[in-house]
């Protein structure tokens, strides 16, 4: 699995998307605020800087919930019974996601002031 040729590897990749769409409602929620920053940089049309910016802040959230789905099942599957280390990993990740949000939702909130204020 591992070293398997790229188009392999893109499968692999396309199917955890799947699965991660299929299982977590966070991560499509995420995927259509994603789909909505798109959309807006489409219509304003601002500098690549912004774009950039809210580009990387909007996939960092989509990679942080990839991440902490992947993880959420593993322990599930390792250890379904509850543990507090495990509770702990767990709320962490969460709390990982919610600080990328946050930081997405104030890179969009800086670029609509920079929109307003010119």
């Amino acid at each position: 699995m591992k070293n398997g040729n790229l188009l392999q590897r893109i499968e692999y990749a396309l199917s955890g998307l799947k699965e991660s769409w299929n299982s977590e409602q966070s991560f499509r929620i995420q995927v259509g605020g994603f789909a909505f920053v798109i959309m807006v940089l489409y219509i304003t049309q601002p500098s690549t800087v912004w774009w950039a910016l809210l580009l990387l802040t909007s996939g960092g959230v989509l990679a942080m919930e990839l991440i902490n789905t992947a993880v959420e099942k593993l322990i599930d599957h390792l250890h379904p019974d509850q543990h507090p280390v495990l509770k702990t990993v767990k709320d962490t990740l969460a709390g990982a996601v919610l600080v990328m949000s946050i930081t997405a939702l104030l890179v969009f909130a800086a670029f609509l002031w920079s929109r307003i204020s010119t």
